[in-house]
This record gives structure tokens, sequence and C-alpha cells, in this order.
């Protein structure tokens, strides 16, 4: 990737965060440092049959770790990999991390040895990322200030990598929109929570104007989006595809919390899950039949907990201490 590119996609956010936001990288960057020396080089890879994530226990924050997916609650894993986010799939992995020494963030593509392959700098607090089941495609989305409509609150930036041809989005905010089957403009547009189809250049992501968040399925080689239906956040497509998992605003409203669900895009069924505790994460399914997410505990503190698809069950805890899952099959 040339300079140029890297620079691009640099000030697709904003020249400037807030003051929080400096202090949160400040925070995070001493944690990392804290923790340098946690885990084992070696100790996680990509390969089948494990979960990966973020680890939130004191002694290895941040550290990209895996549990056997046959027992999530034993022994872990633990690499000297640090982020703020973390996906996997296809023998890929998408680190978005503080950059050394710097209040600026950068996503790191991680090969199946968790070993750097590639480095983008980011303008932004990171706060989703996810790879296509090939391992082929990246997105990311960061949270930015600057925006003019948006009255010095914080908007997002949604981007995408294709490794195959090295092309990036720097925001999809220029791409063509068409809301209800109708060309749509406006100043206001917000993406975020990108979910890749295995058809190449085929997404799904949020997409908010106005008062609506809707489900919006992308083109990257048309440069299009068109919006699908309203009120879905952080989507998160199915194995089989048939099916999306996302955090609905209760009655519509975000200040009452959200709610884990599962769209049938077929039919347009809703179904709630059994979990009712508000889930502001973007859901990560670990087969067909059960979704997982990540709720805070403490500050700092997370756990995964799953729940069946089909709206049965009850939430499990599924890791402790832990955030960003991905089942690695």
């Amino acid at each position: 990737m040339n300079t140029r590119t890297r620079v691009l996609i640099a000030v697709a956010g904003v020249l400037t965060l807030a003051a929080a936001a400096v202090i949160y990288v400040g925070v995070a960057g001493a944690r990392n440092q804290d923790t340098a020396s946690a885990g084992t080089s070696g100790a996680v890879t990509l390969e089948g049959g494990r979960l990966l994530f973020r680890s939130t226990a004191d002694a290895d924050r941040g550290h990209v770790s895996s549990v056997s997916a046959a027992d999530p609650g034993g022994a872990r894993a633990v690499s000297t990999v640090s982020c703020s986010r973390v996906y996997a799939a296809g023998g890929t992995g998408i680190c978005l991390r503080p950059e050394s020494g710097l209040t600026t963030y950068q996503l790191a593509v991680l090969d199946s040895r968790l070993v750097v392959t590639q480095e983008i700098p980011l303008v932004g607090l990171p706060n989703r990322a996810r790879v296509s089941p090939d391992g082929k495609r990246l997105a990311w989305t960061v949270f930015v200030t600057g925006d003019s409509y948006n009255g010095g609150r914080f908007s997002t930036r949604a981007g995408t990598l294709d490794l195959t041809t090295d092309s990036v989005e720097g925001t999809l905010e220029d791409f063509a929109v068409t809301v209800d089957g109708k060309p749509y403009k406006a100043a206001d547009f917000n993406f975020w929570g990108v979910t890749f189809t295995r058809q190449p250049g085929r997404f799904y992501a949020t997409m908010s104007t106005g008062s609506h968040r809707y489900l919006v399925e992308g083109d990257s080689n048309a440069r299009t989006v068109k919006t699908l239906r309203d009120n879905v956040e952080c989507p998160s497509l199915s194995p089989d595809e048939t099916r999306v998992a996302y955090k609905a605003a209760i009655d519509g409203d975000p200040a009452k919390g959200w709610r884990v669900s599962v769209l049938d895009l077929a039919s347009g069924t809703v179904t709630p899950l059994a979990e009712t505790r508000n889930v502001d994460d973007q859901p990560a399914w670990l087969d067909d039949r059960t979704v997982a997410y990540a709720l805070p505990r403490t500050q700092g503190h997370s756990d995964v907990w799953s729940v069946p698809s089909d709206g049965s069950g009850a939430p499990r805890l599924l890791i402790p201490e832990a955030e960003s899952p991905a089942a690695l099959p």
C-alpha cells in the first residue's frame, strides 16, 4: 500500500478527537505497557476449534487470547499481541490498537500466527471490527468528532480493506445511498458494524440518518448501499447467511437500551433472543444456532455470554473476563 493511500485513510476521519478520546488512549497505552510481558509468543493461532477474544483480566488485559470451543471456561492461551478490538476468520485477524507512543490508532492485519503483515493508520476510537469468512476482506468502525451536523458529539466512520486487491474504502459515506428504493442524500450519514457475505464485495452494515438506524446491504464494487429495514444496529450475518443477529433499540429508542435479536432475511421475521439485559455490542455467531456477545461487569471488565439464536433457552456465561469474541471453525 503506498503512502498516499495511507494518508487518505488517516484523513478519512477528523483532524482532532475529543479530550476524552486522548485520555482513553493514554490509559490504554499504559495498560498495554503494564501487561507487555503477559502471554507466550506463538501460544495463540487462528487455527480451528478455538474461540478467539480480547482478555479483560487484570493480568493480561487487552491481549489476544483463545480457549477451546469445546471447553470455553477452561484454560486459555494468551498471546503477546494487544488490541482494543479484535476479530478473525479465514485465517486472517484484524487488530485495532493504539500506535506506539502516539495518541492515534492503527489497524493491524494479522496472519494465522498473529504476525502483523500490514498496518494502516486510523483516526478515531476503535469500536467494531470484522473479517469476511474467507479472510480476504476486513472492516472497521471508529468513533470520531468534528462533524458540523453533530454538535461536537461522536460520529462514526466505517471502512473496508480488500486484501486481494489492496483496495481501501476509508469511509462508506462516499457510496451512493438508496432509501426505500429511492436515491437519497444527506449530510448526516453514519455507518458502522459491517458484516461480510461470502460473495466478494457484498456486505451488510448499519446506516443512520435523521432519527433512523437502517440495516443496509452494500456492494463495494458498485459503491452502493440500499436500506432493508429500520431499527437494526451492529448486524452480524449467520454462517448460513440466512439471518442477521443485531441489537435492536427498545421501542426504537437507544436511550432505553438494546435487545439482541435475530432477523430472518427472507421472511423479515424478527426473533428477540432470551438475553434481556442491555447489550451494546456487535453479536458474533459461534455456529448457526448460537450467538455470542460481551457484557460489561465492572469498569474495564467484561464477560462473553451466549444464547440460542431461535429465542429459546437462557443466557450462558461462556468466557469470563473477555470481549470481542470470534469463533474459529
